[in-house]
């Protein structure tokens, strides 16, 4: 059985941030002094009294509102209400109960799950304070302070009580894709059509998703985690602290990843920011897919898929190990095929090689070109073996370093490439000098 959900729901901020950065131990949920920071639904697995379980931090909600980001943030609240084991009810002491808070109080009444009501912002406990709160019809309150950590252990003692009774939380391992590329290209309408459902906010707003949004899901037998990430802009396009954040997470979820799912508009062609943002992945050592989006929206003869490849290899000179593949989040088209690219690249990317096979396609190497010599000396290959993987990593021992120019260097990773399948993901090449015993 999965772990329990935990969502956090309230009016826009009561805390709730807050409190779930306090809870899962680290600075997980953007927090900022004004409403509506928080946009998608954010998970984050979390511990009490040995108890496991996923807390869900989620936008705050007003529901009278009619803004369409309102709308939006709405119907992802209700998506982890619907989904929740136990949902804590955020509300603000400081302001008082307020007709916002009843009618959040309504929903959740009808929603028929467990409820444990928080009282934040009670930085010095009076209880006097919380008896207005009994108005809401959801039990006793739990004065809290999420900032200072006032209250909170017995707040989570009652929410863990209410857990469903087998909470193990076993499953296999999970493969985590972090889906990452500029703004609008269309990142989270690719996620709720890998999954099969309305995931993240889906809106022509540029910036929709600030928040890396993480979610299990299980396809062919396979689990996985898909990281919707924040659109990565040009430092120039960074204007609020909070885009900076957002461009942060992004750039973290990619660290975390074991395959990175590249999105690029096919429509926009490729640009600076798409190289810069394939430069990171590369250098960070991901495997990755290239997916260009929008392709039903391209007009097509018999050479167009060629000329975006032929594009592509001219911009990702670095990333001459490319998998690229032409998609419609909108349609579908090819969608599934993402999948199983993602298993090809990070298969490849822990590949590994014998000391005596990749020795033999060395030593092949250096009869058909022999290195050139430097100053009447010549590099000598010792011999190589494979000391990592993820990416696959391989240490020449020579008798000089000096001598290993760029060239020959580059020579020899296409050499790997052509023995061995590392498409999609980059390679490293380590030199270290060994005394020649001969």
């Amino acid at each position: 059985m999965a772990k329990p959900l935990v969502a956090i729901v309230g009016r826009p901020n009561v805390g709730k941030s807050t409190f779930f950065n306090k809870v899962v131990g680290k600075k997980i949920s953007i927090v900022e002094d004004y409403p509506g920071v928080t946009r998608d639904r954010l998970y984050a697995d979390a511990e009490w009294c040995g108890r496991n379980f996923t807390l869900i931090d989620t936008g705050g909600l007003e529901l009278k509102s009619t803004d369409e980001m309102w709308v939006h943030i709405q119907k992802q609240a209700e998506i982890a209400i619907e989904t929740a084991d136990v949902i804590i009810f955020f509300t603000d002491v400081k302001t008082g109960m307020n007709s916002a808070d009843e009618d959040v109080a309504m929903k959740l009444r009808k929603s028929g799950k467990p409820v444990v009501l928080a009282v934040n912002k009670l930085d010095n406990y009076n209880p006097d304070l919380l008896y207005e709160f009994y108005n809401l019809g959801l039990g006793e309150p739990y004065g809290i302070s999420a900032e200072h950590g006032l209250g909170i252990g017995e707040l989570l003692d009652e929410t863990v009580s209410l857990f469903p009774e087998s909470d193990d939380g076993d499953k296999a391992e999970s493969i985590k894709l972090a889906v990452v590329g500029k703004p609008n290209a269309g990142k989270s309408s690719l996620c709720n059509k890998l999954l099969g459902f309305e995931r993240t906010i889906v809106s022509d707003i540029a910036g929709t998703t600030r928040d890396a949004v993480d979610t299990d899901f299980s396809y062919k037998g396979k689990n996985y985690t898909i990281i919707d990430t924040a659109g990565i802009r040009k430092k120039k396009s960074v204007e609020e602290d909070l885009e900076y954040y957002s461009v942060l997470r992004a750039l973290g979820a990619i660290r975390r990843a074991d395959v990175c799912l590249i999105i690029i508009d096919a429509e926009a062609g490729i640009t600076e920011q798409d190289v810069k943002i394939c430069g990171y992945v590369h250098e960070q050592g991901k495997p990755s897919v290239i997916v260009m989006n929008k392709w039903d929206l391209i007009e097509k003869d018999t050479n167009t898929i060629n000329k975006f490849n032929d594009d592509l290899k001219e911009k990702l000179k670095f990333m001459d190990y490319i998998k690229p593949i032409y998609v419609s989040a909108k349609t579908g088209q090819r969608a599934e095929k993402i999948l199983e690219l993602a298993d090809t690249v990070l298969e490849n990317s822990r590949r590994r090689i014998t000391t005596g096979q990749l020795n033999d396609v060395i030593f092949d190497c250096v009869r058909v070109n022999e290195p050139p010599s430097v100053n009447g000396k010549r590099l000598k290959i010792l011999y190589c073996t494979e000391t990592g993987i993820s990416p696959p990593t391989f240490v020449f021992f020579v008798n000089e370093t000096a001598l290993m120019h760029f060239s020959y260097k580059r020579y020899l990773e296409n050499s790997l490439r052509r023995a061995f399948d590392f498409s999609g993901t980059p390679i490293k090449l380590n030199v270290r000098e060994k005394e020649d015993e001969d």
